[in-house]
């Protein structure tokens, strides 16, 4: 099919927006290892009322026809808080970025991908990096590695002709993201467990679980370290009050106190980390929404679930002890005590780690010293516009 078979047009009206949502249900129907997302949460994410990341960001959907046929999307946007970090963690003036891309083929992608880089140099943009949807807080990355079996909650997959249909545009890879396959059934390796009894026996470090009692207030702790732990990294972005607010409302139904541990030296919070079970155990058979009776089915379960895997998707030491022998036995004896109730309470056998940036040294040693293997690997590209 030639380009010029292919209209592209701005999302403008609820039935385009439907469009929007509805395609890749219809692209991966029929792929075993798809997740169909909840498509409150995908029409919430959209929503410039309901999420704050459009309290400092600005997007546009666009749609791609051909024969009067959806056959793809994408989304170009721009993050003003993105333009204030320093350009040597990735972002920084003039970045634009690109995601929620889906197309039948490769002329659908090229004409995607043109599409969104017209619009952001259009918008004075200069770099654009994708795929972001919306934010690295969402799910951000291209699957490159890892098709052959579902992702876990939070996680993004795609179909493996993407990579190819990217980089044929001129995009190329500037950062990887990783995820970690952990068995967690029998224990740590001899070597962690040794530093984990070291550190219980030395008695400096108390490790507690979250109070849901207190949620508000637990959840701003452990997302004021975050902000704190994760600074330095590439891609950082800081969560805004609004949007730790809001991840504490999507979070709390599924968020666990034995799931959740705090660190603290000398009564001062210093690491934390979450761990969730894999709802996406749960949602698959779903096909992304809750009615008639997936509510129901969705409610009981989480009341006591029991599940194969576990997702670590939020970890953090505090940034003055990041590098130290202090930082790798709070990592250690967080994951060690959150496992020994993941196996015990839930059933788990499995966990899953990440995403982890390539480049964080730091959190591929703690992937690599929990006996974990890199099971899924996804890619971040740029582009000079």
């Amino acid at each position: 099919m030639a380009a010029s078979e292919i209209q592209i047009v701005k999302v403008s009206s609820k039935t385009d927006r439907r469009e929007f949502v509805e395609l890749t249900y219809r692209l991966n129907r029929g792929n075993p290892n798809w997740v169909p997302p909840l498509k409150m949460e995908v029409y919430g994410l959209l929503d410039s009322k309901k999420n704050p990341w459009f309290g400092h960001g600005q997007a546009q959907l666009f749609l791609a026809r051909r024969d009067e046929r959806t056959v793809g999307r994408i989304c170009a946007h721009i993050d003003f808080l993105a333009h204030e970090q320093p350009v040597e963690q990735g972002f920084g003036p003039g970045t634009g970025f690109w995601g929620l891309f889906e197309a039948e083929d490769d002329t659908v992608a090229a004409a995607l991908l043109d599409t969104a880089e017209q619009w952001l140099r259009a918008e004075g943009m200069n770099k654009m990096i994708g795929p972001v949807s919306l934010s690295m807080w969402d799910e951000p990355g291209l699957l490159v590695g890892g098709f052959d079996n579902p992702p876990t909650i939070m996680m993004g997959y795609n179909i493996d002709a993407y990579q190819d249909w990217v980089e044929a545009h001129g995009h190329a890879g500037v950062q990887d993201l990783y995820t970690y396959g952990i068995s967690i059934d029998d224990g740590l390796p001899e070597l962690a467990n040794r530093i984990v009894a070291m550190g219980e026996k030395a008695g400096k470090i108390t490790i507690r679980k979250a109070d849901k009692s207190r949620f508000d207030e637990e959840a701003k702790l452990l997302l004021g370290i975050l902000n704190n732990a994760w600074s330095d990294n590439w891609g950082f972005v800081p969560l805004t009050d609004a949007e730790i607010a809001y991840a504490g409302k999507k979070l709390k139904d599924v968020v666990y106190e034995d799931l959740v541990r705090f660190a603290m030296i000398d009564g001062e919070t210093v690491a934390f980390m979450m761990t969730l079970p894999d709802l996406n155990e749960k949602l698959r058979d779903f096909d992304g929404s809750l009615f008639p009776f997936n509510w129901a089915r969705l409610l009981w379960w989480m009341r006591a679930p029991k599940v194969r895997t576990m997702r670590v998707p939020l970890m953090g030491v505090v940034k003055h002890l990041q590098g130290s022998r202090t930082a790798s036995q709070l990592a250690l004896m967080l994951v060690e005590y959150i496992r020994r109730d993941a196996v015990g309470n839930f059933g788990a056998t499995h966990g899953d780690f990440g995403w982890v940036l390539a480049s964080n040294r730091g959190m591929t040693s703690v992937g690599e010293a929990v006996g974990g293997t890199i099971d899924k690997t996804y890619r971040i590209y740029q582009k000079m516009i």
